[in-house]
Order: C-alpha cells, then structure tokens, then sequence
C-alpha cells in the first residue's frame, strides 16, 4: 500500500488548511495517509522533528511518498539525507518549501529558522533518494524568495508548479483546497 506522509510547517497542525481535504482526497483513492502534529511546531528543531519523522515512518521505500509545507518541506530534506545508501521513496511534493527565506521580522524567527537554514545538507544523497519530486509555490509568497524555485530544480531535480496569489499556501492564506497539490501527488504516485 503507498503511504503518505504530510508534514506541516512551523506554528502548523494536523487540521490546518488544506490537510484535512487532501489526506481525505488520498484515503478516498487508496493511500494511506499520515498528518502528525509536529513536535513544539512554533519552535520546530532539526535534531527533533528528524528522528520523529523517521520513528513514523518506519522503514521507508519506494511505497513511501511525502507532502511538505514550509518547513515541513525542510524537515523531509533533511530526512531523506539520513536513509540508507541505496534506499528511495517513491516521491515527494514540496509547497512552499524554502533553501532561503524572507521578511524574518525577530531575533526568535531568526534563531528558529537559523538552523534549518545554514546547516549543511547532503543535496546529492538527497536528490537520489527523493526518486520523484515537484514544487509548488506562490508568486506571492511572503517568505519564500523567488530563487527557491531553481534551487528546488537545481538540487533535487523538482518539477516547479507556480500558483497565483495564494500566499504562502497555508491556513492562514484560507486556503483549504487546492487542486496543485493532489494531482501531483497522484502525478509522483503513478507507476513510472
């Protein structure tokens, strides 16, 4: 059975947005559908949501298929780095993910988003094992520079998707469906 796992981003939760309509939309065409709450998401940490993903996920392979938002799309990343030589999910769609962020207004978004945004990662490992991947982003994000779609493209080989006017594509944008995002799940789930 595939399984999908959707990670919120910073401040999110399992109810927000469009979570409950796509985790429904998966379940209603077979998938097993995963929405965790994320630990202390308004203080999200590498070092905590890795291994948290990794206990949910269990073993993890080519059956194995992820949707991020935000740092939630981070959060995947930086899990995928960790799998075994040789191991590949089956795919992942990334909305409004970022490499580099925006419009961060405190010290605390600063200290919090510091981390997930200068620690090294391993783009090669992770390239290789993400097998399928697509993009999804607002031209009117305010957090998510623009140079984020190349790097998307450029490091792990992601299709971009660009929305319009849809924010940063979260709860508080009130957005609680949004089509992009099911059928690249369904795109990245079909057999090759």
């Amino acid at each position: 059975m595939k399984r999908v796992f959707i990670i919120h981003g910073w401040d999110g939760y399992p109810e927000e947005g469009w979570f409950p309509w796509l985790k429904k939309e998966l379940e209603g065409r077979g998938f097993e559908v995963f929405v965790p709450a994320m630990p202390d998401a308004g203080e999200p940490k590498i070092e905590t949501w890795i291994p948290f993903i990794s206990q949910l996920v269990g073993k993890a392979d080519e059956n194995t298929y992820f949707v991020g938002h935000s740092i939630g799309c981070q959060a995947i990343i930086r899990y995928l780095q960790t799998l075994p030589e040789g191991v590949k999910i089956g795919g992942a769609v990334f909305v409004a993910g970022w490499y580099n962020l925006r419009n961060l207004e405190t010290e605390e978004e600063q200290r919090i988003a510091g981390p997930w945004v200068n620690e090294p990662r391993d783009d090669k490992k992770i390239c290789e094992a993400v097998n399928r991947a697509i993009a999804i982003f607002s031209d009117d994000g305010p957090f998510v520079v623009p140079e984020n779609q190349t790097r998307w493209k450029e490091l792990i080989g992601a299709k971009i998707i660009i929305e319009h006017n849809k924010g940063h594509i979260n709860g508080e944008a009130d957005i609680k469906e949004l089509p992009s995002i099911l059928d690249s799940v369904l795109e990245i789930t079909r057999e090759k």
